[in-house]
């Protein structure tokens, strides 16, 4: 099945620019509650994902940076531990469920690598519910 059914649209997804600050990225996943949240660049292309984890990991190795001077460091700057690869939106909904046991989404890009929104993981797992329900009737 063709993953568009299952698109969350960039409209609706919570993002942030590389030159955000680690305050705002802070901010808005608390108030989201989100543990990850997508880079989008100015060209609107997707360049990767911040976590929380990531966030940690700069507060915990730069001990000059603190909540109180966050609004300092652009996340440009802070490393992201976890490699969160894009698919294309003309691939199958099979082709994400081995990405979806490492991530909470799998961003979704365009033929020209413009970010285009996510699928999130538990769209996949209902997905796979369904066709393990779809088999056991048979």
């Amino acid at each position: 099945m063709n993953i568009a059914f299952f698109l969350v649209p960039k409209d609706d997804v919570i993002y942030l620019s590389p030159h955000s600050t680690m305050r705002q990225a802070l901010e808005r996943m608390e108030y989201h509650r989100y543990s990850a949240v997508p880079l989008i660049d100015e060209e609107g292309k997707y360049v990767g994902t911040i976590t929380e984890g990531d966030l940690l990991w700069k507060l915990k190795h730069a001990p000059d940076v603190g909540f109180d001077n966050a609004h300092k460091i652009q996340l440009k700057d802070v490393p992201q531990h976890m490699t969160i690869k894009p698919v294309r939106i003309d691939q199958q909904m099979q082709d994400l469920i081995t990405l979806a046991t490492n991530q909470n989404y799998v961003p979704v890009i365009d033929d020209n690598g413009v970010f285009i929104g996510i699928i999130r993981r538990r769209e996949i797992i209902d997905y796979c519910f369904k066709l393990w329900q779809s088999e056991q009737k048979v």
